[in-house]
């Protein structure tokens, strides 16, 4: 019998991982920079505090590894906020149950409407998005919404609650590209207190969720943490551990890895771990170092500067002209986000700066757009 990640999971400590992080040595380093292919051992270097005097050598390595895989292009889609209904209490989301907000959920008109406006943009990659409301965002609403959006863009991706095997494989039979899900943190002692209520404090049903997305035949499954509730390093690995097992056992799906930094929010507290700007790009470039054929994502979560220097060294895709309010594109612009954008430029001044630094920007998957 297949072997879940939850099963695997608890062979791991945190705290035992946390150690091994932070006693890895310069030559640790060295010696996994040297070499050509990198395992999970190697990537506990490559993350460790002992690399961050290496991070110039790790991002050259990185362009270098980055552009024999995915050669100079940059992959770009924009989200479309479904609903901000929420059933979950999350201390770090501005859609928490507990927050008294105005909900809104789009009917078919308005998400035609934001369609309509992202066409305008040139966008050709939706990502769709959603708070877990179980009783009225749920398998036959996405179902809907895919359907009626599917004329519209080559490529639709969804970042929504768990779901089940068989809703995944109806959403895949529609023609759902990527699920993205983030189990937020993986340290378990204390998940609970950053999601005290609702269907997401199930630590479990969370962590096995990516195993009934490869159950399912999705084409690609992206994994991440929200980096500042706990110790970024150790997160990561647990992430890191994650994708490994699903590359092993769902060998035909393609996997991302995206890097959502804790931003402010309406009724949030505050990151508890401070990631700064180099320990983010170490990040990547440990990611990419150990695993070259992950697609590596970054959000407008992140400041102009940072993105724009980081287009050539690791990352394969970027979101750009971002609402992280349902309706926010044309519906319902003053709807509440559920976090604050660092990037607000258009889609079209992306792309000219992508284009500027010698990349080509592309509107859907790569696979697909040369395969024929």
């Amino acid at each position: 019998m297949m072997q879940t990640f939850q099963q695997l999971f608890t062979q791991y400590d945190w705290h035992d991982i946390k150690e091994k992080i932070y006693h890895k040595t310069i030559d640790d380093v060295r010696k996994s920079l040297r070499k050509e292919k990198r395992n999970l051992d190697d990537f506990l270097a490559l993350i460790s505090p002992a690399a961050t005097t290496e991070l110039e050598e790790m991002a050259r390595l990185t362009q270098q590894v980055t552009q024999r895989r995915f050669g100079k292009t940059i992959q770009l889609y924009a989200p479309l906020y479904l609903s901000n209904e929420c059933q979950n209490i999350c201390t770090y989301c501005g859609f928490s149950m507990d927050n008294k907000i105005k909900r809104k959920t789009l009917s078919n008109s308005e998400l035609l409407l934001e369609a309509m406006a992202l066409k305008s943009m040139g966008v050709n990659h939706v990502l769709l998005v959603s708070g877990e409301a179980n009783k009225t965002v749920e398998i036959s609403y996405f179902k809907n919404a895919i359907q009626l959006l599917k004329p519209y863009f080559a490529q639709i991706s969804i970042e929504v609650q768990p779901l089940t095997s068989e809703e995944y494989l109806i959403l895949h039979n529609e023609g759902v590209h990527s699920v993205l899900v983030y189990q937020e943190t993986y340290h378990q002692e204390v998940y609970k207190t950053y999601h005290p209520k609702g269907k997401k404090s199930n630590f479990e049903y969370r962590l096995d969720t990516p195993d009934r997305i490869g159950q399912a035949g999705i084409h690609k499954i992206g994994l991440g943490v929200l980096l500042g509730l706990e110790d970024w390093r150790v997160d990561s690995f647990f992430n890191a551990l994650h994708i490994d097992y699903l590359e092993k056992q769902y060998w035909r799906t393609k996997y991302s890895v995206s890097f959502p930094r804790l931003r402010p929010a309406e009724g949030v507290s505050t990151p508890n771990f401070i990631m700064e700007d180099r320990d983010l790009l170490q990040l990547i470039c440990a990611y990419r170092l150990w695993n070259e054929n992950l697609e590596i994502s970054i959000s407008t979560r992140e400041r102009e500067k940072f993105r724009d220097h980081i287009i050539p060294i690791g990352v394969t895709s970027m979101s750009a002209a971002s609402k992280t309010n349902p309706g926010g594109y044309v519906v319902d612009p003053q709807s509440l986000e559920q976090f604050e954008i660092s990037d607000e430029r258009s889609m079209e001044t992306i792309q000219n700066i992508i284009k500027k630094a010698g990349y080509d920007p592309i509107m859907k998957d790569w696979d697909i757009s040369y395969s024929g």
